[in-house]
């Protein structure tokens, strides 16, 4: 159950569209979703949600404002008539790009067929860090290409927690953004992944699509018992849509825990539940043999030269890390990572080689 508790806003620390990160007089530290509860000043009185930060859960040791109550009343105007987070205290009407493109199968009494997307790269990640790896290494091989962010609702809801994405935006790396589910913030709002796919491709004219979570994965002692297992419904959603999934393979060579060594075991339990076979790219050499080697069947294993990832990430000014650890502490990782980039553009023609019959 949550438990909650009221303090005052002594600072604000940092702010953002949407994001405030604020200093409560307990000394505390607590984050701000404005799009949902407004912003708040200094001598604010808040209610703030403690639970997890109680729990020791991994949200970095900050509390969330759920009130502020120097204020009796707040309408925030939303984008249509889609609910997110419904049946809760801050279900916001968000809206979504659907509703406001109607119905793309002809006349109102016409079935919609499922989208043709063209054999368009799908990567899907299973941690939110790998999405960056995936778009700093597709950015420094191809910058000519669109690259779109799905972001699923297998964890952090509020698009705008991530700091990553936030960095990848505004350095022009992702072309754009879609929330799908109950995430919300995205530049379009999607009511499920296979649509977000659609809308990535067709709205957004994405070139390659990365799908993943946002921060917070949720896993436990069971291997049905992470939201990671999604990765196997949204490779075959892709392939249903005449996409091209790539399963970016979580592996280590930094983790202590034996479980995530080498291809992390839930990597293996979502691909032994898709029903489909995608690919998974590998750096070439022996840690890459290593994951290749624990891949089901019956997935595609693909070896792939990869660039120094250290240095790209260096090059674009990001600092990424998975549990505290960065390239130098998990290189299998980090590489891993970038052979999906790497197999995502492989197929892709660049401009000027495309010749006109």
């Amino acid at each position: 159950m949550p438990r909650f508790t009221t303090s005052t806003v002594s600072e604000v620390l940092t702010e953002r569209r949407g994001l405030q990160r604020v200093r409560l007089s307990d000394e505390s530290r607590a984050y701000v979703l404005t799009d949902l509860t407004g912003p708040v000043a200094v001598g604010d009185d808040v209610v703030v949600n403690t639970t997890a930060v109680d729990l020791g859960l991994g949200t970095g040791g900050w509390h969330v404002v759920h009130w502020n109550m120097a204020r009796s009343a707040l309408w925030i105007p939303g984008g249509g008539h889609i609910m997110k987070m419904r049946y809760t205290s801050l279900q916001a009407d968000t809206g979504s790009a659907e509703e406001h493109l109607g119905n793309s199968g002809g006349s109102s009494g016409d079935r919609e067929p499922l989208p043709d997307l063209g054999g368009t790269p799908v990567v899907v990640c299973s941690l939110h860090s790998q999405m960056g790896v995936v778009a700093a290494v597709i950015a420094a091989l191809r910058p000519d290409l669109r690259v779109t962010y799905v972001m699923t609702d297998g964890a952090s809801l509020p698009l705008v927690m991530s700091d990553l994405v936030h960095t990848l935006g505004e350095s022009g790396v992702l072309a754009g953004t879609i929330t799908a589910g109950h995430a919300f913030g995205g530049d379009l709002e999607a009511v499920s992944v296979p649509s977000a796919l659609q809308l990535a491709v067709e709205a957004q004219r994405a070139d390659v699509v990365i799908v993943a979570m946002g921060p917070g994965v949720v896993g436990t002692g069971r291997a049905l018992g992470t939201t990671s297992v999604e990765v196997a419904a949204i490779v075959d959603a892709a392939d249903a849509l005449r996409a091209r999934p790539i399963v970016a393979a979580r592996a280590s060579d930094g983790d202590a825990r034996d479980r995530h060594r080498d291809l992390s075991h839930h990597t293996v339990t979502a691909l032994s539940l898709a029903r489909v076979a995608v690919d998974v790219p590998v750096p070439m050499g022996t840690a890459g043999d290593a994951v290749a080697a624990l891949v089901p069947g019956p997935h595609r294993v693909e070896r792939v030269e990869i660039p120094d990832v250290a240095a790209v990430l260096d090059a674009a000014g990001l600092r990424i890390t998975t549990m505290g650890r960065g390239p130098e502490s998990d290189r299998l990782f980090f590489d891993c990572a970038a052979a999906a980039a790497v197999g995502a553009v492989s197929g892709i023609p660049r401009a000027d080689t495309v010749t006109t019959p």
